[in-house]
């Protein structure tokens, strides 16, 4: 099994699985890069038989829709996120022979804006495992690495920080002070790296530096997420990163980019599965709501807050699972491999 991308800190994690991985520059639609990366992962395909191709990204699949159209290579796509839609965006815009969607609204996107057949489509879940991701994780030298308090109340935000991601922590540093001011003994971590990254951590530096302490601590991008998500007292963020957070039995605001749901609890379950937890449709985030949800969550009882991370956590185990999302992409692997076979 091969894994291309433009590299990363998982690249590591991959090769003591025995995944070989190349580098692709595949993580913008510069002509020059789609060019090499085009020629890259022919060479790939060619010289290590690769006998199905999966893509998962927006450049990817344009770029392998092209070789796929000469080599004939089986080729399956998922489509995790709702693009942009122009007539130039989507001549960019290549779905395989199979497409595995998300969510039930991705596919209905699908189907409305790329005329996807509703047969070459299966929904499937972003699979969470709950023993990686769990309340008992270890997580003291993530305290010792970044020097938090073992006994402060902690906000754990984790997301990628790229402006199209990251208005709700720019949210958070916003009313950090208030909430310093309502909360005892806070500590707010934030998790990710991305283009934002250096301003929303000068925001958070000047912050720390005017209260005279360290409220506000910035990670940049981790692959130990599981530990960070264990630590935190409540956990804010969406889509996959709060479910994770979930399995670890905490408390969770779903809120970013493209809505907001709120405090997590059986009353959201439908909008959360409708959106796949991305809040896609909704109310956009802001700060008064999302300062109220937090200090309301954090003041509640330990046994309440207790409740609350038993049923996000059967929440995730129940329609969450990585077996379900396993078993879905070999579904649609052997589709495709069907149809080629017949061929």
């Amino acid at each position: 099994m091969w894994v291309a991308s433009n590299g990363g800190k998982y690249n590591e994690e991959l090769e003591a699985f025995g995944i070989h991985t190349v580098k692709v520059p595949l993580h913008n639609k510069h002509l020059k890069n789609m060019l090499k990366s085009k020629k890259i992962l022919k060479e790939l395909i060619q010289k290590e038989g690769i006998e199905l191709v999966h893509s998962h990204t927006r450049i990817s699949s344009f770029v392998l829709g092209l070789l796929q159209k000469k080599m004939k290579f089986p080729y399956v796509t998922t489509a995790h996120w709702t693009f942009k839609v122009t007539p130039l965006l989507k001549l960019m815009t290549n779905w395989g022979e199979g497409t595995v969607a998300v969510s039930e609204d991705i596919k209905t996107y699908l189907i409305k804006n790329y005329k996807v057949p509703e047969d070459n489509i299966i929904v499937t879940v972003n699979g969470i495992d709950t023993d990686k991701f769990s309340k008992n994780i270890d997580y003291k030298d993530i305290l010792e690495e970044f020097s938090l308090k073992e006994d402060s109340q902690k906000i754990v935000y984790i997301s990628r920080l790229d402006s199209s991601r990251a208005l709700v922590a720019k949210q958070l540093i916003e009313i950090a002070e208030n909430l310093d001011k309502k909360l005892d003994n806070l500590e707010i971590i934030i998790v990710g790296g991305g283009d934002s990254f250096d301003e929303i951590s000068q925001k958070a530096n000047e912050i720390n530096e005017k209260l005279g302490k360290k409220l506000i601590a910035l990670t940049g991008a981790r692959i130990d997420i599981n530990k960070f998500a264990a630590l935190g007292k409540i956990f804010i963020g969406v889509s996959r990163a709060a479910l994770e957070a979930m399995a670890a039995e905490k408390p969770t605001i779903i809120a970013g980019n493209e809505g907001y749901i709120g405090i997590f609890d059986e009353s959201k379950l439908q909008s959360g599965i409708e959106s796949n937890f991305c809040c896609r449709g909704l109310e956009l985030p802001n700060t008064q709501t999302l300062e109220k949800d937090i200090v309301e969550l954090m003041n509640k009882s330990a046994e309440s807050l207790e409740k609350i991370g038993f049923y996000n956590r059967e929440t995730v185990q129940k329609y969450y699972s990585v077996e379900k999302m396993t078993n879905d992409c070999e579904k649609m692997y052997k589709k495709v491999l069907e149809i080629h076979k017949k061929a």
